[in-house]
């Protein structure tokens, strides 16, 4: 085993840099060029079925057998003409992986001939094997039959591999008898109650409202290591971490990796697989060294939630197979190696309305900060309330190695939103009134009775915080660095809908009474801050002052994933995503199963 380490480091050390060639200087020229966007539907379809298409994609509503057809022509066409040979209905089934079967585009009629053929039919809906994903028993072996069903508002896509090119649909999944067995339908079933949700409060501010979006930047943090190192480590080859060994004799004890310079091998796996990414129309526009020795961060911009979810998973495919090509390893696993920090996913999340107003963003103008209070208050809350939901979205295996240490949140969900907003809450709570000063242009003058003034730069950051206000968003840091980013945005988005209509039912009782529809909003906000005040915390995440403080106001601090996972099956969690029609019990029941199971196999229990 001592040669093998020693012949791994020759390879390792002596390893050239791969040379990286671009289509072009500039991004612009080359992006979202294997990607069926929308400037390539309306080169490619008639203005009608366009114009049906793009509105069925912003409107939630059902694309005509005729439409279908027409794009499948045109998608077909447009894929060929760039060297495509076979297609596949690309989903995300509770592996928590993707996953892929690829048809060829020709097919034999009957009288021998080879003919191209991609109908509607055939991009609207395929049948996977259900019996063979993880159903959680809601399927067995003797009931296979499952259904794929195109997902129109994300853009198919062409996935290169060598010389090989396969067009890519992105879909759904579902069973023979409709139950969800992926982790996208449950997500647009989340992000659908959302938009209702905010869109009916946004409308209290603004009637010109009609659409929420909810958006998404997820930081992708990992390691890289080489071939011939990774080859050499069984345990990290079979369980994605280290199990034995010695520490090494430097680590990350001098905080020097974090921005430092960037080791040219890694650069150009880096520039490489960016590329990639751009033709893809992934955003990927940020690169770093992370903390560790080895670790480094990808974050794109801010998008769709969905399509933001579609495209982590797909960066995370094509920074495998780049790594490949660079003689690299790319590793995901939470906690890979001990003593150093572990890898997240930050989910960087948002709402923003169709008239461009970012919901969890201060404003200058009165009543849109009146807005943002509404929405930040409720987001609180909604975390208050299901904390125990929250945390079971984001338990796995990997993710308990790493929560707790080396700048990863605790297990206690808790949020932290800065001192100047710490002030504004308190004061909304404790005053019906509040004298708006005059002085530096920091304030925001809301210009509302009983509402404080907010300021712009209004928070610190605190890296221990499983759920910190960062501005204009809320970064939910307790996500593991392998985990589906769908898993939490369902639920967040979920309880985030959930507490949005109370807030609304509230409102209209209360105001009934009043004159004024601002002073009843401002009453039911200040209620939500003196009922939730508990979850927020802005000091020392890791102190054990901060555990027992948690222990007091009552917060759940549950470190193992098996316990947190039972928050899925609680009667409150069972009740609320079948009433919101996110997910039945069937359904509920089933996942916790299959990450049960997935826990288990992970560990490798003992029954014993």
């Amino acid at each position: 085993m001592a040669i093998q380490r020693f012949k791994a480091l020759e390879y390792a050390q002596n390893r050239p840099t791969v040379a990286v060639n671009f289509p072009s200087d500039k991004v612009s020229e080359y992006y979202g060029i294997n990607t069926f966007n929308d400037r390539v539907m309306r080169a490619t379809l008639s203005a009608e079925v366009y114009k049906q298409v793009s509105q069925a994609i912003r409107q939630g509503m059902t694309i005509s057998a005729d439409a279908a057809d027409a794009v499948a022509a045109a998608m077909k066409s447009w894929a060929i003409g760039k060297g495509v040979t076979h297609y596949t209905h690309w989903f995300q089934p509770l592996t928590g992986a993707t996953a892929e079967k690829h048809d060829a585009f020709f097919d034999v009629d009957s009288k021998g001939d080879v003919i191209e053929k991609f109908k509607g039919s055939a991009l609207v809906q395929q049948e996977p094997d259900a019996s063979s994903f993880p159903s959680g028993g809601l399927r067995t072996t003797f009931e296979a039959r499952g259904y794929t069903a195109w997902d129109p508002s994300s853009p198919a896509f062409i996935m290169e591999n060598g010389n090989s090119k396969t067009l890519c649909i992105p879909t759904i999944f579902v069973s023979y008898t409709g139950e969800a067995l992926d982790y996208k339908t449950p997500l647009l079933r989340a992000l659908h109650i959302l938009d209702k949700a905010a869109t009916q409060v946004c409308q209290m501010f603004d009637r010109e409202v009609k659409q929420v979006i909810a958006t998404l930047g997820p930081e992708q943090e990992y390691f890289l290591v080489d071939k011939a190192l990774y080859y050499a480590r069984p345990d990290l080859v079979l369980a994605g971490r280290t199990v034995f060994g010695h520490e090494p004799a430097k680590g990350q004890q001098l905080e020097d990796h974090y921005f430092g310079s960037i080791p040219a091998r890694v650069r150009a796996f880096m520039a490489d697989f960016e590329q990639e990414c751009v033709k893809l129309s992934i955003p990927v526009r940020t690169r770093h060294n992370e903390v560790a020795p080895s670790q480094f961060e990808c974050a794109p911009t801010f998008e769709e939630v969905n399509l933001a979810v579609d495209h982590n998973l797909l960066l995370m495919d094509v920074m495998r197979k780049v790594a490949s090509k660079h003689h690299f390893e790319v590793l995901f696993h939470e906690k890979p190696f001990a003593g150093i920090n572990g890898s997240g996913k930050h989910n960087n999340w948002s709402m923003g309305t169709d008239t461009g107003v970012n919901l969890l963003g201060p404003s200058t103008k009165p009543k849109e900060n009146l807005q943002f209070l509404t929405f930040f208050i409720n987001t609180i809350k909604a975390v208050h309330t299901y904390s125990a939901l929250l945390r079971a979205s984001i338990a796995s295996a990997g993710n308990d190695y790493r929560l707790g240490a080396n700048e990863a949140p605790p297990a206690i969900v808790s949020v932290f939103i800065g001192s100047q907003l710490m002030e504004v809450l308190k004061e909304l709570e404790e005053n019906a009134s509040i004298k708006v000063e005059k002085g530096e242009n920091l304030y925001i003058k809301l210009g509302i009775d009983k509402v404080p003034p907010v300021l712009l730069d209004n928070t610190d950051r605190n890296r221990t915080s499983p759920f910190a206000f960062t501005g204009n968003k809320f970064e939910f840091r307790a996500a593991g660095s392998s985990l589906n980013c769908a898993s939490p945005m369902t639920i967040l988005n979920t309880i985030v809908a959930e507490q949005l209509f109370k807030f609304k039912e509230e409102v209209d009782k209360e105001s009934e009474s009043e004159s004024k529809k601002e002073v009843a909003i401002v009453n039911v906000l200040r209620r939500y801050v003196k009922e939730a005040k508990n979850v927020l915390f802005e000091g020392d995440n890791y102190s054990e002052d901060w555990v027992k403080e948690a222990e007091r106001r009552g917060l759940p601090n549950v470190k193992s994933t098996p316990l947190a996972l039972d928050a899925l099956i609680s009667e409150e969690a069972l009740e609320l995503f079948e009433r919101l029609g996110v997910l039945n019990h069937s359904e509920m029941h089933g996942r916790h199963e299959i990450l049960l199971e997935h826990f288990i196999k992970n560990y490798r229990l003992n029954p014993e």
